[in-house]
């Protein structure tokens, strides 16, 4: 085979690849859009789309299906690792004293379980005697490492290796009883986020409850399960 057809082959697979990237663009933005709906304004949605395109052209011009028969169940785990990556670059946990980022929390289940709404900035900074410029900033760690796996979350808070200080089984464990203490709507909530993987829109038009609610109790949830871990470790 002389050098042209070489260099043709190539680029026929080169091609072939960059279709195979380009078939699951839409998925890859679906993914961005949701990660999106869970973090601060201030992280751009451009910049997630771009960091799990890159990802996904990498692992299509990689990909054998030889080895694996659905790219997108190869791919799916490593472009939303990628976005979390950028997430974890933006460096805003280490710019917040994670004492406050807990403190926080506290203050914010307890005042959720009352009124059933997340407090104003105003009220944490009054009631934490703190500097409202502190507690903007350390809410926007709390919201963006809400997006990491728990065991990692758990890691952040305790700077501590957590497979070492507490065994999966117990972790698991201590999750489910979390889960099992919610209401049965608090539950869908969870199962159609977490696992059928449906936006904060398509959850809204089968509960007939509003975004900004349905935000609030998963994010309220995962506080409880964080806290929960904390206090495992006291």
């Amino acid at each position: 085979m002389n050098k042209n057809h070489i260099q043709g082959y190539d680029q026929n697979i080169r091609y072939s690849q960059d279709e195979l990237a380009v078939q699951y663009l839409p998925a890859v933005r679906s993914m961005a859009y949701r990660i999106k709906e869970r973090v601060p304004s201030s992280v751009d949605l451009n910049d997630l789309i771009s960091i799990g395109t890159e990802e996904l052209i990498k692992l299509a011009r990689r990909y054998d299906n030889k080895i694996n028969d659905s790219f997108w169940g190869y791919a799916k785990t490593r472009v939303n690792g990628a976005m979390l990556d950028y997430l974890r670059s933006l460096d805003i946990i280490s710019r917040a004293s994670r004492k406050l980022i807990k403190a926080i929390d506290i203050e914010i289940s307890k005042y959720f379980n009352e009124h059933q709404e997340e407090p104003s900035n105003e009220y944490l900074s009054k009631v934490l005697n703190e500097d409202i410029g502190k507690i903007r900033e350390a809410k926007l760690a709390s919201d963006i490492y809400s997006l990491v796996p728990i065991d990692e979350q758990y890691n952040l808070i305790e700077q501590e290796d957590v497979l070492e200080k507490l065994e999966r089984e117990e972790l698991v464990e201590n999750i489910q009883k979390i889960l099992n203490n919610i209401s049965e709507r608090e539950q869908m909530i969870m199962q159609l986020y977490f696992f059928e993987e449906l936006n904060l829109s398509e959850i809204k038009d089968i509960l007939n409850i509003t975004e900004s609610r349905i935000s609030q109790i998963i994010k309220e949830i995962i506080r409880k399960i964080r806290n929960s871990l904390g206090e495992k470790n006291g």
